[in-house]
């Protein structure tokens, strides 16, 4: 039996959310686990899910696995699968649908490497014990963005000083509460997480916008912040995960 496997993204106007998109599709066809791979966006820009959809369709598959590539298992995700369901009644394919990015160790881990790497890059040498995080996201309506983001900022918990989280938009705390809190512990060093999964526009302007002046207003001498969570190997792993899990159930 042929499989394919499409991953849903919200979107961006950014070419680097594309570029990232597009190599982790090449790494998941690396596997040999899928005939093909492709992605889609639900927003913002092509190529949409209808074309997601009937490119996938075109391939001669026999099962299709959709993959919500979302970090919080909100209305976006919602939305996403309610309108790619639409096309299962129009095939024989069967579809298949993931569990978002959400709430799994691989996650946890790469954050945690993120955190390292941005310890390291910045020469600054202190232990888990000595170090504070905060991790930024981007803010849902959806109570269980809230669940989500709980579960990273309870793993780093286990092995940071502290480990607390803010959000760009939508939700509270704001950015610059969140490091107004962080003050507060006196931190000795300050690791500020980039919780996003692509190098959009939130990760290159946007958050700049809120988290500099924060900063600057608690002057808070030891900061360092980390990379967005990209198209590491990990990632790749987590959406191998997540469709083992919905696969091996069919």
């Amino acid at each position: 039996m042929s499989r394919g496997l499409l991953i849903i993204d919200r979107g961006s106007r950014e070419q680097e959310a594309a570029d990232e998109l597009s190599a982790i599709c090449r790494r998941l066809q690396d596997t040999g686990r899928y005939d093909t791979v492709q992605y889609c966006f639900l927003e913002v820009v092509p190529p949409y899910i209808d074309e997601g959809v009937k490119r996938m369709l075109a391939s001669g598959i026999d099962a299709l696995t959709i993959v919500p590539y979302f970090l919080y298992p909100g209305r976006k995700v919602k939305a996403a699968v309610t309108q790619i369901m639409k096309y299962q009644k129009e095939t024989r394919v069967k579809f298949v649908v993931t569990k978002p990015m959400s709430m799994h160790k691989t996650l946890l881990d790469l954050v945690d490497s993120r955190i390292k790497s941005a310890l390291s890059d910045n020469s600054m040498h202190a232990s888990p014990g000595d170090v504070d995080v905060l991790v930024v996201g981007h803010g849902s309506k959806d109570p269980n963005a809230q669940i989500s983001i709980q579960y990273i900022t309870d793993g780093l918990a286990r092995t940071y000083r502290n480990a607390r989280h803010c959000f760009l938009e939508i939700e509270q705390p704001d950015i610059a509460a969140g490091i107004r809190r962080c003050k507060q512990d006196s931190p000795r060093v300050l690791v500020v997480v980039f919780y996003f999964l692509h190098e959009g526009a939130h990760v290159k302007r946007d958050i700049y916008e809120d988290l500099n002046p924060a900063l600057e207003e608690a002057g808070l001498e030891k900061v360092c912040i980390t990379r967005h969570l990209g198209a590491d190997k990990r990632m790749i792993d987590l959406i191998l995960d997540r469709a083992r899990e919905v696969e091996d159930a069919d």
